[in-house]
């Protein structure tokens, strides 16, 4: 009962220039409970992607004029559609056709003839991977977190939260579609470093200050964690006091990261907020602390924080 009632939600569109096959799955999964949309060529399925934004999308590989391969791409380069999961329908099996599936973005396929019981299958299982996903990125973006997720092959970016895409456009004039070179460059050189890295946060976070052309301030993009597939996540946050944290490193003798922990403790940022602006666990940034108060010859946070401010004044947070 419950499945049933969490996949009427679930909106699926359909796209081939068949009718008779557009009708056979169509009553298919209307039958299964889903909502169920259709287009019959590439140029009314990215309309109908972008403005329905459906849960996941049913593509014939072959069509006439644009192919389902072209239909693809198209939607994995518009950030509004490039998180839906795209399930190839095709007769072609030859590996060079499969190759050609996923390098278009696509999540999975299925070969013809369709067998209903393994589409409705394939349908649930990418829905709800990409529900949940949506999920995280709609949490990240709830608490102001600026987070992307970058495939390393080619610099795409996969998803992205609201205020990611903000300051990429605002400091790079980004279309949201592809990590800056610098960062694209940075992160090849550390993800071949970290080679063999099984799934999850990234030990000791490296990160990059990236000065963007066409505002003149700063960026830093902090490599947090490996998610499979080529992929990694970035977190962003705007670092126009680089010179601020540099001066608390020089007048106490921090390390780069003990000096963004107290900069943060001189905002007024708890543990958890500091590791999450950092992505850190709390644990990790008492312990930095701790080496923090040892060097300034200070045992609590208040004290910590005025030393900060007077060695190194900070101008209001987003001035």
């Amino acid at each position: 009962m419950n499945a049933s009632a969490d996949r009427r939600a679930d909106v699926v569109l359909i796209v081939d220039d068949v009718p008779d096959n557009l009708a056979v799955l169509h009553d298919t999964l209307d039958e299964s409970g889903y909502t169920v949309l259709v287009a019959t060529d590439g140029p009314s399925a990215l309309e109908r992607a972008l403005r329905a934004q459906p849960d996941v999308i049913l593509l014939d590989a072959m069509m006439p004029g644009m192919d389902g391969f072209e239909v693809a791409r198209r939607l994995k380069a518009e950030a509004r559609t490039a998180a839906i999961p795209i399930i190839f329908m095709t007769g072609l099996t030859e590996t060079e056709h499969v190759v050609a599936a996923f390098a278009a973005g696509g999540t999975d396929y299925v070969t013809k003839p369709i067998r209903a019981r393994e589409v409705i299958a394939r349908i649930t299982a990418h829905s709800l991977a990409a529900r949940e996903q949506q999920q995280a990125r709609n949490a990240l973006d709830a608490f102001g977190h600026a987070t992307l997720m970058v495939r390393m092959h080619d610099g795409r970016i996969v998803w992205q939260t609201a205020l990611a895409r903000q300051l990429l456009e605002q400091h790079f004039a980004s279309d949201g579609r592809r990590a800056p070179v610098a960062v694209l460059a940075w992160l090849q050189r550390e993800t071949a470093r970290l080679a063999g890295l099984e799934e999850g946060p990234v030990p000791g976070s490296p990160s990059l200050v990236v000065d963007a052309a066409s505002s003149g301030r700063r960026l830093r993009f902090t490599l947090h964690e490996a998610a499979g597939d080529g992929q990694w996540l970035l977190v962003l946050r705007e670092a126009d006091d680089a010179a601020a944290l540099e001066a608390l490193s020089l007048a106490f003798g921090l390390t780069p990261r003990e000096a963004e922990v107290l900069y943060w403790v001189a905002r007024g940022k708890t543990n958890r907020d500091i590791g999450d602006i950092l992505g850190s666990s709390p644990a990790t940034v008492k312990k930095h602390l701790e080496h923090v108060y040892e060097k300034l010859g200070v045992e609590t946070r208040t004290a910590a924080a005025s030393l900060a401010l007077a060695r190194a004044p900070m101008r209001p947070h987003g001035s």
